[in-house]
């Protein structure tokens, strides 16, 4: 796995990259060929607390995990258990869905924060592939967001899924 790592108004120590791409290595029994995987680790500091976010891009779907803790290495640790968890806990449905077979496959995809005087404080591309609204959902339950935007494959269009107060689900299409 190739693995870039960040410090935001943190400086990255040799032992800390040293620390993450050990616990990261964890990761590549779950990878097929992860020689061509790219992770992405940016470690920040927010009052005492030290944030870790790794975002793992693949073919379909995002591995991504955040984890603060007033520890470095805690955090490290954190974050990784909650990426293996996804792992583990997907697998079956992602295989399923996917149509993939014993191999993760992750995609890029954002989302734009909004303050509370509705300033738009930050742009992200989103990378839109297509896919079933099946897919569309377990992607966003896997990036942990309250909606997801897609290119329906049946419809040609795009569209975006959202969680809904109810506990279900609900499709926007353009």
């Amino acid at each position: 796995m190739k693995i870039s790592i960040r410090g935001d108004k943190i400086k990255v120590t040799d032992s800390m990259k040293e620390y993450i791409e050990e616990k990261l290595s964890k990761l590549d029994k779950y990878l097929k060929d992860s020689d061509n995987v790219n992770a992405t680790v940016v470690v920040k500091v927010k009052n005492i607390n030290q944030i870790l976010e790794i975002t793992i891009p693949l073919k379909s779907i995002i591995l991504r995990s955040e984890e603060s803790q007033d520890d470095f290495y805690k955090a490290v640790d954190k974050t990784i258990d909650k990426l293996e968890r996804q792992i583990r806990k997907n697998k079956t449905r992602l295989s399923r869905h996917t149509k993939v077979s014993k191999e993760m496959l992750f995609e890029d995809t954002t989302n734009n924060d909004l303050e509370e005087n509705n300033k738009i404080i930050k742009h992200k591309k989103v990378e839109v592939k297509p896919m079933n609204e099946e897919e569309a959902v377990l992607q966003m339950e896997l990036l942990g967001h309250e909606f997801y935007m897609y290119l329906d494959s049946d419809k040609d269009k795009y569209c975006v899924v959202y969680k809904r107060k109810d506990g279900g689900y609900g499709v926007l299409e353009s």
